[in-house]
């Protein structure tokens, strides 16, 4: 097991004013240094932004030993439009017949750019931390994503629902709670525009007006309208599955 990481990991404690100065200097720093990101609410972002942040974090919060500690493991950073409901995810592979290992941190992209862009109803939240702008909220999101890194590193396995994650990311982070709480495409969608699962909507696509019902809402909603070619359902009845932009729906009372 690495000593030296997991003696910063099992006894480190900060104080919030000390979080607050160093997240505030990784902040202006990805800022200054990255080729992509062009302010607070980019909008634009690539995974090379990600692996800056990576970087920033490990060097400011554990003495670069996630790095030293990985060695010659990869670790790949990417970012989603298909996470629809998670802001990060953290995952572990190994192939090939030497088993070789690799880790990769993904970001969602559909939740970032959808919030911060003037329209949001609420406060927006990760970790239980109100975010004042993307980069914010995409630090929140890192901070999460590196424990459960460190965490697989470590002791082989991470569940955010553990006490020892909830250890962790309040005594480096001072997060009170393990779940972003930004604006999904799915809440979007029922605040903005009334549609969520259930509700009968109308359409149209290539001029023909549809009437259907909403089955989910992710990035899209899906719509299954009446149609005797269609797949069969469980209630017996044949549809056919439409993709449709929320905003291009209209609930049918």
């Amino acid at each position: 097991m690495p000593a030296r990481l997991l003696q910063i990991v099992e006894s480190t404690t900060l104080a919030a004013d000390l979080i607050a100065a160093r997240t505030k200097r990784i902040h202006a720093a990805v800022l200054s240094k990255s080729k992509t990101l062009d302010g607070p609410n980019f909008t634009t972002i690539r995974p090379a932004d990600l692996e800056l942040l990576f970087a920033q974090y490990d060097a400011e919060f554990f003495d670069d030993q996630i790095a030293e500690t990985l060695g010659a493991i990869p670790l790949h950073f990417g970012l989603s439009k298909r996470m629809t409901s998670s802001g990060g995810k953290t995952s572990r592979y190994s192939g090939g017949a030497d088993g070789t290992q690799w880790y990769e941190i993904s970001v969602s992209t559909t939740i970032l750019m959808g919030c911060f862009g003037g329209d949001d109803h609420r406060p927006l939240t990760a970790s239980g931390l109100v975010c004042r702008d993307r980069l914010d909220a995409l630090q929140r999101v890192m901070e999460h994503e590196l424990v459960h890194l460190i965490e697989m590193l470590l002791w082989n396995k991470s569940s955010c629902a553990k006490p020892r994650f909830h250890s962790i990311t309040l005594r480096f982070f001072g997060h009170t709670e393990n779940k972003h709480r930004l604006i999904t495409p799915k809440e979007k969608a029922i605040v903005k525009y009334g549609i969520r699962p259930g509700v009968a909507v109308r359409f149209r696509i290539d001029g023909a007006e549809h009437k259907g019902i909403v089955n989910r809402v992710n990035k899209r909603a899906t719509v299954l309208v009446e149609d005797r070619q269609g797949r069969r359902y469980s209630d017996g009845k044949h549809y056919a599955k439409f993709y449709v932009p929320v905003q291009l729906l209209e609930a049918i009372e």
